[in-house]
């Protein structure tokens, strides 16, 4: 498992689907997911601080595990099947939960555990962008900092939705 970093949620254009990117923590790898509007809209949430005034599904989520007396500490993206990323809920005490990739980023988010993704996923969903391409991650990085979730509307779901 690699330790992977959130980069940021944008709209793939010209088809206007979401997509998470993460980075691998220790390497030049990018994990894009396409994403439903929702979920991206949760992960930019989550990336900017915000908090809603009553919670929205993954910060209930969050209420619930610490209600529960129960910490998540890590998500693992496991798979990736027909163009799906898999992920689970790794709690402590070891109990693993399956979930969308999607929620499964949006709830690390919030509750600031790892996220892991499996070699073999790297291998077959990632991009390797090395050192001599930085200028066009520090563009897509801009384009994160002037995006918000309300540039995600709610329609649009794209190939293999998270």
């Amino acid at each position: 498992m690699r330790e992977l970093d959130v980069v940021g949620v944008r709209v793939e254009v010209p088809s206007n689907n979401p997509i998470v990117l993460l980075k691998e923590r220790d390497g030049d790898r990018y994990l894009p997911i396409w994403v439903g509007a929702p979920e991206a809209n949760a992960i930019a949430n989550a990336q900017q601080g915000l908090v809603p005034p009553r919670p929205l599904t993954h910060d209930l989520m969050k209420d619930v595990i610490e209600a529960l007396g129960r910490r998540l500490s890590q998500v693992r993206i496991v798979a990736l099947k027909e163009n799906v990323f898999h992920a689970e809920l790794v709690f402590d005490g070891g109990l693993a939960v399956s979930s969308r990739s999607s929620d499964a980023i949006a709830l690390a988010l919030r509750v600031g555990c790892p996220i892991v993704g499996a070699e073999e996923v790297l291998e077959a969903g990632g991009v390797s962008v090395p050192d001599e391409d930085e200028d066009e991650v520090e563009k897509f990085r801009e384009f994160l900092d002037n995006i918000s979730p309300e540039d995600f509307g709610e329609t649009g779901k794209g190939p293999g939705n998270s």
